[in-house]
């Protein structure tokens, strides 16, 4: 090979020193370093070069390390069929695909770019006998180098545009171009738009279709657009297989079938909440769950009959306990505040956060405050109406789950543990009965067990549901408390180790006026409507034309309770009015009661007026003669004015018949106390 010099200022950049520290070394030993002298173009003094085999070890390994660049983007420059196929490929994809043949080039790009660095003499010699080591022939070998030297010019190119090693280019350039799958050239672009159009159709794909479904359609269109030469089924078919091997293909397929709200539910990607940084009662969470057992319900008129009974309960968030679980015919609003209520005092603490079901049994004015449309809490006054049952019993707040949203409720989880492992015990176990897995159904004859009497009644099917509560669920180890690495992963012991939110509930009679349900009416001079029935008491008299708040038992509607707007405070209990009757009809006790209310009622006003007129000197000396009392009005010195009487001749008769009637009970009563003054003074005459 021939000597290659080149200039100082290179050598010195490949040796990395200083230009005058390679001169003083080049000049203190002469020999060392083969050197030569060339004339400049531009004029002046000759230039000195020195031979690259002259250079040090690390010099050399720059001075190929530049060539190699430069030879790199000659190469780059030159090539004109575009980018090699391994510039582009997934270099983890292509070794799970192939690897023994990766790891073979590996090797074999290793013993070709130690061929290319040789710089010993005899080169085509060399050659042949690595060649021969290598089992190929020399153009092989050759061909080898160039693919190598090519791969190490890309490489290069690209490390400069990004800063990114790749010399995993040699032993790729070194395998063989994957061959390509799935290119249907038989196929058309408009073809297969065609497919895809039919298949991933929403009306198409609703039922479930088949290829032999998809091909009918598609020869239909093949036939309206005058196709005469189209694919097989069977073509078609593996197109069908090859697009449902795309990764997003069976989530858009089941979004186009199902729609947005099965998708979400099934298919969507959703995140995991750390419930170990919640205290004990900080966070609980409702729901309501119909179980799949059939159970005998007695109504309140005696009829018996089957249903399907329906539990609502709550869940604290970081032990997983089911807290205040209550069983009924229909979950109402009443049902869920009794579960509440039943939470908390079996807790002893009032919960910091309530997450509910938004179904409307759950969220209402009555148990939020507020309209349900309006989803974020808002700011409330201090009275139990306004703030809503959940905050009036000592909650901080509330937060509601989206429509068709069940996974932001873990309690929705629990309910599935009761069907695997507490519903399928019953003999009257029917079965998931849900519209998407009706496979699931068992078929029963439910009203040939309830004559036989084989169903459990609410009151026994509750009973075996709070022994599956406290004798399995509460000391199982959960799977979700042993994920979050939860020292205790049983519900029982989280509860009784893990710290607790301290909030203690109100008064029972607080407590029981909150399960009644609020509202409000406008007094008039009788009292107030509700449900078409007239409620009155004698205090109401005072509210005449103001609005109250009332309560009612909804098991109870004959009294209402009546409260104070501004001051809350208990007015009276309004009670159903007897309704008079018109003439004769009417009774003497009705009218006696009725003149009783309206006289004290009376009494009560005058009595409130007679005090607020009294001087400040009464009042501060109930005992001490007053002279002159306050006369705050401007009147006109007038006679007073004479009544009528009635001219009516029955009138008349009546009246002096009442009169005689007087006078003669005043005669008999002076004859009685003259006779007895007469006895007494003959008695003292002796």
């Amino acid at each position: 090979m021939p000597e290659v010099f080149i200039s100082l200022d290179d050598a010195a950049n490949f040796e990395g020193v200083d230009y005058h520290t390679l001169y003083r070394r080049i000049a203190r030993n002469p020999r060392q370093y083969t050197t030569q002298t060339r004339r400049r173009e531009e004029g002046g003094k000759d230039e000195v070069l020195i031979s690259v085999s002259s250079l040090s070890a690390k010099g050399r390994r720059a001075w190929r390390a530049a060539q190699k660049v430069e030879g790199g983007e000659a190469i780059v420059a030159q090539r004109t069929e575009g980018r090699p196929w391994y510039v582009d490929a997934d270099l983890n994809r292509y070794i799970a695909g192939h690897k023994a043949a990766y790891y073979e080039a590996v090797e074999l790009a290793a013993r070709v770019q130690d061929f290319i660095d040789y710089a010993g003499p005899d080169r085509t010699g060399y050659a042949e006998r690595y060649a021969l080591g290598l089992g190929v022939s020399p153009p092989t070998l050759y061909r080898y180098m160039k693919t190598v030297l090519e791969a190490n010019a890309w490489a290069l190119k690209l490390e400069r545009e990004d800063g990114q090693s790749r010399d995993y280019f040699r032993a790729l350039a070194l395998c063989r171009k994957p061959r390509e799958k799935d290119t249907f050239p038989t196929l058309t672009a408009e073809q297969q738009a065609i497919i895809e159009n039919i298949w991933f159709d929403r009306r198409f794909s609703q039922n479930k279709p088949t290829v032999t479904l998809l091909y009918a359609a598609f020869e239909a269109q093949a036939a309206a657009r005058g196709w005469t030469e189209y694919p097989s089924v069977k073509t078609v078919g593996r197109y069908v297989k090859y697009l449902m091997e795309l990764p997003p293909a069976k989530s858009a397929l089941y979004l186009s079938a199902r729609g947005d709200r099965a998708w979400e539910n099934r298919m969507q990607v959703k995140g995991k909440r750390d419930a170990s940084t919640l205290e004990v009662m900080e966070y609980v969470v409702a729901d309501g769950h119909t179980f799949d057992v059939w159970v005998e319900y007695t109504a309140p008129n005696g009829k018996k009959k089957a249903i399907r009974p329906v539990l609502v309960a709550w869940e604290d968030m970081r032990t997983r306990r089911i807290l205040g679980p209550v069983l009924c015919e229909h979950s109402n609003t009443r049902v869920v505040k009794e579960s509440f209520i039943k939470m908390c005092y079996e807790a002893g603490t009032v919960p910091k956060h309530v997450h509910m079901d938004n179904g409307k049994d759950f969220a209402n004015r009555e148990t939020l405050g507020q309209d349900r449309n309006i989803r974020a809490m808002e700011q409330r006054a201090m009275d139990a109406e306004l703030k809503g049952f959940y905050l009036a019993m000592g909650a901080r707040d509330w937060s509601r789950s989206l429509p068709y949203h069940p996974w932001d409720k873990p309690i929705e989880r629990a309910f599935k543990t009761f069907c695997l492992r507490h519903s399928r015990k019953f003999a009257s176990y029917t079965g998931t009965l849900t519209g998407s897995r009706t496979e699931d159904k068992v078929e029963k004859d439910v009203q040939r067990m309830l004559e036989r009497g084989e169903l459990l009644t609410m009151e026994e099917f509750y009973e075996t549901l709070t022994q599956f509560l406290s004798g399995w669920y509460d000391t199982h180890e959960h799977r979700g408390l042993k994920e979050a690495g939860e020292r205790w992963t049983t519900p029982a012991a989280l509860w009784e180790h893990a710290p607790h939110y301290e909030k203690a509930p109100p008064m029972q009679e607080y407590a029981a006026m909150l399960l009644m349900k609020p509202g409000r009416a406008k007094v008039n001079s009788q009292g107030f409507t509700r449900f078409h029935t007239l409620y009155t008491a004698p205090e109401l008299g005072f509210y005449v034309g103001k609005w109250v708040n009332i309560r009612w038992d909804a098991g109870d509607v004959s009294r209402m309770y009546v409260y104070d707007v501004k001051s809350g405070a208990k007015i009276c209990e309004a009670y159903a009015a007897e309704l008079l009757e018109f003439g004769d009809r009417v009774s003497e006790a009705a009218l006696e009661a009725l003149h009783r209310r309206k006289n004290r009622n009376k009494t009560l006003v005058r009595e409130f007026l007679e005090e607020r007129r009294m001087p400040p000197e009464l009042r501060m000396d109930a005992e001490a003669a007053v002279v002159g009392r306050l006369d705050l009005t401007i009147q006109a010195a007038r006679p007073q004015k004479v009544v009528s009487l009635p001219m009516d001749k029955e009138f008349r008769g009546e009246l002096a018949a009442s009169r005689k009637k007087k006078a003669e009970a005043g005669d008999e009563f002076l004859a009685a106390k003259a006779e007895s003054a007469l006895t007494k003074l003959r008695a003292m005459n002796g």
